[in-house]
């Protein structure tokens, strides 16, 4: 009680020393105003005896004002006092609203983290079956490539091993065809095609490279483009078309004369269009291949009054590929893209009805420096790469190229800027 006493004295005593304050200032104002008056109105001033005047007017104004201040500061702190006491109980109960509608939420959020969290956890393992589901299947997938691809033959490049399968959006493989009529480097390389899977222009594009085209062969003098398998094998031939065409080549895959009979056979053959003089040249090829393998003579001819729509077998097909004699190389070369395009399409249903007979006979019969995680990617891209379109071509174009002879060799001399730049354009799309 003393210290609030004093409290409340202290807060009496500043008031009264306000208020006196505020009445000097107030009398101070009055007599200069009277002052001021007089002085303009020329009248002489009246003489009060200040100190008698201001003290009995101040103690009659400070009994009074006194009392008001008091009262005034006592009422001011009870309405302060009550004030804060309404103010507490209504933050009490502004907080426990706030509380119950608090736990209402952390309720209602609680609940719906909880019918997420079922929804979200059906979700994952929804995407776990399906993980595992791709798992086995790319297990089984591997496993089977895996089962075929000890089949073939694998030889190892050393000079590209370490260069990536796919650049750029584009797998390029140079497929060989050699005339060795058994597995081997022996020969000189019969058909050569660049087989492009391109994802930028969404094409398999089959590019027939002319056997005769003069070209720089590295380490050697300049000579047809057949002649560097015959010098360096595969490896140097994918050198060649590198540095002439300007494409990446450093994937390839050899076949011989047995694989290419033993792909057509697998699928069922091919039907083609055969002219009568086609058909003669078929049968004149034969002979060769009948006395190669050991077949009776005769075997597989074909009867030239036939002519139109036929079906061909593997040999058939292997002796209308290789005639060179109609159309020079250009029509050659254009019979093996009829020829392959076909066996693409098939391959497909093949691989439903007839895989076994089609692995057995081509794996045996291919050689290549494709590794068998490699092999598994390609069989990845093969659903997708079947919807591609198919197109065949073939370097030099028509008007880009001349008939030369150079050292008793007649051979193709080829504007090689004009080659490069369309054949970049439709295997990547016009981009660098």
């Amino acid at each position: 009680m003393s210290r609030n006493t004093d409290n409340e004295m202290a807060r009496i005593q500043r008031g009264l020393e306000e208020f006196l304050e505020q009445e000097m200032a107030s009398e101070n104002g009055d007599r200069s105003r009277r002052n001021n008056s007089n002085n303009s109105n020329n009248r002489e001033p009246q003489l009060f005896d200040l100190e008698e005047d201001w003290d009995s007017k101040t103690r009659r104004k400070t009994r009074g004002r006194t009392d008001r201040v008091s009262s005034g500061v006592m009422q001011s702190d009870r309405a302060r006092n009550n004030k804060a006491q309404s103010g507490k109980k209504q933050n009490g109960k502004v907080q426990s609203v706030k509380i119950q509608s608090g736990r209402k939420c952390k309720k209602q959020s609680e609940a719906n983290r909880g019918s997420k969290g079922k929804s979200h956890k059906g979700f994952r393992r929804f995407l776990v079956a399906v993980v595992l589901v791709i798992a086995l299947l790319g297990v089984g997938l591997y496993s089977f490539v895996g089962a075929v691809y000890q089949k073939l033959n694998y030889v190892v490049v050393e000079s590209v091993a370490g260069l990536p399968m796919k650049e750029d959006g584009v797998v390029n493989i140079l497929l060989i065809g050699n005339d060795s009529r058994e597995n081997g480097d022996d020969g000189r390389s019969d058909a050569m095609i660049l087989l492009s899977v391109s994802s930028r222009t969404k094409t398999i594009y089959m590019t027939s490279l002319l056997r005769d085209i003069y070209v720089e062969i590295p380490g050697h003098d300049s000579n047809r483009l057949n002649a560097a398998y015959s010098f360096g094998g595969a490896e140097l031939l994918m050198e060649t078309v590198e540095k002439n065409f300007g494409i990446p080549v450093s994937r390839y895959v050899q076949v011989n004369f047995q694989a290419f009979v033993g792909l057509v056979d697998s699928v069922g053959g091919v039907d083609l269009e055969l002219s009568k003089e086609e058909i003669e040249y078929v049968n004149g090829y034969l002979v060769e291949y009948n006395m190669l393998t050991g077949r009776p003579q005769g075997t597989d001819n074909m009867d030239p009054q036939a002519a139109g729509m036929v079906h061909l077998n593997g040999p058939q097909a292997l002796a209308y590929c290789r005639n060179r004699y109609l159309g020079t190389d250009f029509g050659r070369t254009e019979r093996q893209r009829k020829v392959l395009t076909e066996v693409i399409k098939k391959i497909p249903g093949a691989l439903l009805t007839n895989g076994s007979e089609l692995f057995n006979a081509l794996m045996p019969n291919l050689t290549t420096n494709l590794t068998q995680n490699e092999c598994f990617s390609l069989s990845l891209m093969a659903g997708k790469a079947l919807t591609y379109d198919i197109i065949a071509d073939s370097i030099p174009q028509p008007g880009t190229y001349r008939d030369v002879t150079i050292r008793k060799m007649s051979v193709l001399e080829v504007d090689f800027e004009t080659n490069r730049n369309y054949l970049r354009d439709k295997l990547y799309g016009g981009q660098e």
